[in-house]
């Protein structure tokens, strides 16, 4: 049994939508072919379909109509959540991120997207399928930073299957996000970040960390730094690239963010510290002669060649343990650069700028608790101008 449907009558339009219905005789099972459009050699491109029902049938093609009206593409029902992935990963991830991000991305995908929802046909996913991958994460522990991640890393996928017409909406995006609230960690007080730089005299790495405490960079923007980022009569040094770890080598790139890229101003102190260091990195230079490898990076290993991220962490946990400090994180010198400049009254605005964070909304979820005296202040301020006395 067969039918040929007149879409001119059903959607107002003929060529494309005319389909053709019928009952499979092996199982009775309803079945349609509708043409969508035409190929680049000028073959017609047709869509099949499959139904219970001649009605069920009807409707999927009355549902595919609509998406040629409103100009999208078909979406295609063979792909999967894990080949969508899969495929992103290896075709657009490789030139778009770098390869550490790439890694990042799809070990979260492998970890806990693909052995959750990985099986799932992309057409059939729904925001409910998202927002029970979300609960199920969090009930296994994992932090809200994390599951705000995968969530992330979806939406992303997804996008993309709606840019290769896999896929006309992103369910990801639809979903809620578990609240995430951020943390300062710990910070060093006045007296212990003295304590630390009294540690450090003397040593190899003592300009680097001083550095690090001074303005808060991150521990890649530190070793990405090069002598021709450091104008010494002007006094400020310009934050421009990142040195990071990406499989058995070391690589530059550039910071992620415009606000990343940054200028800063040193104070007299640090500039003496990056003379002498210049100083003692020529003297150095002069002794291994033919040995020394001239990278152009300002802290190197003794023969002149990139610091190797891991092997800072372990001698800046070393130096805190000597110290009488404990275990510190190099992270926890940003989190302390960022507390004793706000602790000291510079505006926030200015801290955002010098941490090179994406907004200030993110320094104020941050470090928000410690502009609590200059509220205070504020409080003050405003009743001594209203009532012409200062409120406690």
């Amino acid at each position: 049994m067969s039918a040929t449907i007149d879409w001119g009558e059903m959607a107002g339009k003929r060529g494309n939508g005319e389909g053709t219905i019928f009952q499979r005789s092996s199982d009775n099972r309803w079945m349609g072919v509708l043409q969508i459009g035409y190929g680049p050699t000028g073959r017609p491109l047709k869509k099949s379909v499959s139904g219970k029902t001649r009605a069920e049938v009807v409707k999927k093609f009355k549902e595919l109509q609509r998406t040629l009206d409103d100009g999208l593409p078909v979406p295609d029902k063979a792909v999967t959540v894990s080949r969508l992935l899969e495929s992103w990963s290896l075709d657009v991830l490789s030139h778009q991120v770098s390869a550490t991000a790439a890694n990042h991305y799809m070990s979260i995908a492998r970890n806990h997207i693909i052995p959750t929802i990985g099986r799932k046909k992309l057409t059939e996913l729904t925001t409910s399928d998202v927002d029970r991958m979300i609960s199920k994460k969090i009930a296994q522990g994992l932090s809200a930073s994390t599951v705000r991640r995968i969530r992330s890393v979806l939406a992303q996928a997804i996008d993309q299957g709606i840019r290769w017409g896999w896929v006309n909406r992103n369910v990801a995006t639809l979903a809620r996000a578990p609240k995430s609230v951020r943390s300062e960690g710990r910070t060093l007080t006045v007296d212990e970040a003295r304590l630390l730089l009294h540690q450090l005299e003397g040593h190899r790495l003592e300009t680097l960390f001083t550095l690090m405490l001074m303005t808060g960079l991150r521990r890649g923007e530190a070793l990405g730094l090069q002598w021709t980022d450091i104008d010494t009569k002007k006094g400020v040094l310009t934050v421009r690239r990142q040195l990071q770890r990406e499989g058995d080598g070391l690589v530059t790139r550039d910071t992620k963010t415009q606000r990343s890229r940054r200028v800063l101003n040193l104070p007299t102190q640090m500039l003496d510290l990056l003379k002498n260091h210049r100083h003692e990195q020529e003297v150095n230079r002069k002794a291994l002669g033919p040995a020394w490898i001239d990278s152009g990076f300002i802290f190197t290993t003794p023969l002149g060649g990139p610091l190797d991220p891991r092997n800072l962490l372990r001698a800046f946990k070393k130096i805190c343990i000597e110290a009488g400090l404990g275990d510190w994180h190099l992270h926890e010198l940003r989190h302390s650069a960022a507390s004793l400049m706000l602790a000291q009254g510079v505006k926030l605005q200015v801290v955002s700028e010098v941490l090179g964070h994406s907004s200030i909304r993110m320094t104020a979820d941050v470090y928000g608790h410690i502009l609590d005296p200059d509220r205070r202040s504020a409080a003050a301020a405003m009743a001594d101008v209203i009532w012409g006395t200062a409120q406690d």
